[in-house]
């Protein structure tokens, strides 16, 4: 994005911040809310740049029909199917099945949002609600997110859903918002506790690992250096935080 560009949205957020000031919302830049409020029950010292969360998914153990990852996911996040449509309904992650026509070998894997380290959302989104934290987790500040959908369209693993109906049984912890459009977040609310997200806790299989990509100490780089694995439409060159064994 060129430098004018750059400067009309800081100048839109700018503007954003002072009207909402006055509403006691302290909106200082993309992302704030959704941080404060998952931080809200323990203080910490925010994301850090020398951290990179990600996860490794072993196809192999990963069993067509098993949607556990799904439950908790949904479970955690507060998100409660209350249209008959799928395609209305909100999907932060979903379980999809291939099948090499070559072989007849079949994956069933779960799909979400990739948390790119070059996200194509956070380039078209006009307003800054799509942004990337300093840790790689990308995120939707609901509070300035327009429901333009830019971002939807952009995501070519579709991984982005809009909130069309409103919202009931939610987690406070989670904040969701009629007319916004959202994704994965790593189940952030649990990693600044220090937890993992709850589908890597869920999966019976223990297909799901989770940690830092930047730390050569942690189970997930070790892995990555030793065995094989791939990044969905790493033709893209996105350098996506989510990996995959199997396929």
């Amino acid at each position: 994005m060129n430098e004018p560009q750059d400067k009309s949205r800081r100048g839109f957020i700018g503007t954003a911040a002072v009207g909402t000031a006055g509403l006691g919302i302290a909106a200082l830049a993309p992302g704030l809310h959704l941080i404060q409020v998952s931080q809200a029950d323990t203080p910490t010292q925010g994301a850090s740049s020398t951290v990179r969360w990600g996860m490794l998914i072993d196809t192999t153990k990963c069993a067509s029909g098993c949607d556990a990852c799904v439950k908790a996911c949904n479970t955690e996040n507060g998100i409660v199917e209350t249209v008959k449509d799928a395609r209305q309904g909100a999907q932060w992650i979903r379980k999809i099945e291939l099948k090499d026509p070559k072989n007849g070998r079949e994956h069933s894997l779960p799909m979400m949002c990739q948390h790119c380290a070059n996200p194509p959302c956070v380039d078209v989104c006009p307003t800054g609600a799509s942004m990337k934290r300093a840790d790689g987790i990308v995120l939707v500040d609901r509070h300035i997110c327009i429901g333009c959908r830019y971002c939807m369209m952009a995501c070519p693993y579709k991984a982005r859903s809009f909130v069309h109906q409103p919202l009931t049984e939610q987690n406070p912890e989670v904040p969701r918002g009629l007319g916004c459009v959202e994704s994965c977040t790593f189940c952030v609310q649990r990693v600044d506790k220090g937890l993992k997200p709850a589908c890597a806790e869920a999966c019976p299989e223990g297909a799901m690992t989770f940690g830092d990509l930047n730390d050569p100490n942690s189970e997930i780089a070790q892995r990555l250096a030793r065995e094989a694995s791939t990044q969905v439409r790493a033709d893209l060159k996105l350098n996506t935080g989510v990996r995959y064994q199997g396929i």
